[in-house]
């Protein structure tokens, strides 16, 4: 899933919106399909940097989109990109993901930052970036990158994932159990499944029939990347089979169909982890989930093997173990970077320092705190999910203990996890200056303001004990003065920060009870309005005593 680079960067990366291309001088695709291609008929500007592979496959499908707007980048190939702010370098990687995936490693004054684009990180991959960035036995990088960009499709899902290979010999060794199928129907009109076509078509000496009318996009696709094992005559064996939603109800059309014209029961093949991964079914369905070793069928006589073109979690800690990155960006929403143990390790709770180039590329500046032992929460990166997706996309950072991190004066502070992490439950707080709160309203010219303050310390009056009566009479003593409270923005409300707050143990005792946040009102002067409002009391009384009565 595309989402906006920060402000910081000059490029964007499967990003085609009004945004990217009035604000970004460099566009680069990752791959062909749809979900990070969308809208580029509409937004987009040259240059596009992208893969020969890619740019064939998408001109196939967005034929108004023209030629010249591409400049070739191939899997190991790396140019130098002249921009106005500072020259850069862009590097293409396998991305082990689909014909033309490839991942861009940039290299600038803003920083190191690898984008993985969608991808199924392994071994391999990891080690054909540059040694610097790469930890080997047990060391770790020399040069660690400053930011990853990660496809988090699969982060929360925690099972080994079989290798593609291995999924692509459990088709076949489905197949092969079951010679008696006079049709064997393989749901594989996904970019990115060819290879277990081929491997089928080699295998059995025979080509797949693919229906140009009802999958044209897939046709076009395999005359592209695959056209050797096509064919266009219905009576072969295998068919490629239509695996969108709705797929059930077309298996069971075509097992009765089968079964109407006494025909062997066709065999249908699912390779996809969204069975395994997402969707629910009953508990023995579950159970069965678990063999991921060999083909599965369901209750809609559906087989399932696990093929999956994204990481799994397993192997998504495994890459980030391997190359440490400083920060980490879930381009999946929602933010599934933030179930990973690395991240909540290294980035979340790490107090190393921030690389300036990261400061710099989020547009951040660094304030000295007088607190060493104090950590700044992590913040919310610059940029937001386009396309279909509403869900923003969080940035996890390592901070240093002894500073802050403030945005520029002309933002709005933002953090990851919102104001609730902040302790600011009321957004009327939230505008109050961070330094010294008002220490008397009951001055100020609001009545709402004085008659809440006065029914909060009537409250406090009647359920107060004979000891909190000493306390607040230790209390009174203290000059009005100590009673202001030096406040930051992200501190909670709660009892465990109110005693960080540098109050005396009296005035703590007497807050708590109180159970007001933030604006609490002179102690002195709360005690003057009740004796006050006391004195009116016993007067208008003492009037009504002296009426005659009628």
């Amino acid at each position: 899933m595309a989402i906006e680079m920060p402000q910081g960067l000059p490029f964007s990366v499967d990003t085609w919106t009004p945004s990217s291309k009035s604000s970004k001088r460099h566009h680069f695709l990752t791959h062909a399909h749809k979900d990070h291609s969308s809208n580029i008929t509409s937004h987009s500007s040259f240059p596009i940097y992208s893969t020969l592979l890619t740019k064939t496959l998408l001109l196939q499908h967005y034929p108004h989109l023209h030629p010249s707007l591409f400049l070739q980048i191939e899997v190991g190939h790396s140019l130098i990109i002249h921009d106005p702010h500072g020259n850069f370098t862009v590097t293409a990687f396998d991305a082990n993901h689909c014909p033309g995936a490839v991942m861009f490693l940039f290299e600038g004054q803003f920083g190191n930052i690898l984008h993985t684009g969608d991808c199924r990180l392994n071994l391999e991959c990891l080690l054909n970036l540059p040694d610097k960035y790469v930890g080997r036995k047990g060391k770790k990088a020399t040069c660690p990158l400053d930011c990853v960009f990660l496809d988090c499709t699969f982060g929360t899902f925690s099972r080994s994932m079989p290798t593609k290979q291995s999924s692509i010999q459990q088709v076949v060794n489905c197949i092969w159990k079951h010679p008696d199928a006079s049709k064997v129907y393989l749901t594989c009109d996904v970019l990115g499944q060819e290879d277990i076509l081929v491997q089928v078509s080699q295998t059995f000496g025979a080509k797949i029939y693919v229906d140009k009318a009802q999958n044209p996009e897939c046709f076009k696709n395999l005359m592209v990347t695959a056209p050797e094992i096509l064919c266009e005559d219905p009576s072969s064996r295998f068919h490629l089979f239509d695996g969108s939603p709705g797929l059930y109800e077309r298996a069971q059309a075509k097992l009765v169909e089968a079964k109407a014209t006494l025909q062997t029961e066709p065999l249908i093949v699912r390779p996809s982890a969204q069975w395994y991964a997402c969707e629910e079914v009953s508990d023995v369905q579950n159970t069965r989930k678990k063999r991921m070793s060999e083909a599965v069928r369901d209750q809609f006589g559906v087989w399932h093997v696990c093929y999956s073109m994204h990481s799994s979690k397993e192997e998504l800690e495994e890459a980030l173990q391997i190359l440490a990155p400083r920060w980490v960006v879930s381009t999946t929403p929602t933010c599934r970077a933030m179930e990973l143990n690395y991240v909540k390790k290294y980035c979340f709770n790490s107090k190393a320092g921030l690389n300036n180039s990261v400061l710099k590329l989020l547009d951040l500046t660094v304030e000295t705190s007088d607190n060493v032992d104090e950590f700044v929460k992590p913040t919310v990166i610059l940029c937001q999910p386009c396309a279909k997706t509403k869900s923003p996309i969080k940035l996890y950072s390592d901070a240093k203990a002894p500073e802050e991190l403030t945005l520029p004066n002309n933002r709005s502070p933002v953090t990851l996890f919102g104001r609730a992490r902040l302790g600011l439950q009321d957004v009327g707080f939230s505008q109050v200056p961070c330094n010294i709160l008002p220490v008397n309203p009951l001055q100020t010219d609001s009545s709402d303001a004085r008659q809440e303050c006065l029914d909060a310390a009537a409250e406090v009056k009647r359920e107060r004990s004979p000891e909190r009566k000493e306390d607040l009479h230790n209390v009174n003593k203290i000059p009005q003065s100590e009673v202001q409270v030096n406040i930051r923005a992200h501190k909670s409300d709660s009892d465990e920060n109110i005693g960080s707050l540098g109050l005396s143990e009296h005035i703590k005792k007497y807050y708590r009870p109180m159970n007001i946040p933030a604006l609490l009102p002179s102690l002195v002067d709360l005690r003057n309005s009740m004796k006050r409002a006391k004195r009116r009391f016993d007067q208008f009384s003492a009037v009504n005593r002296k009426m005659p009565m009628d």
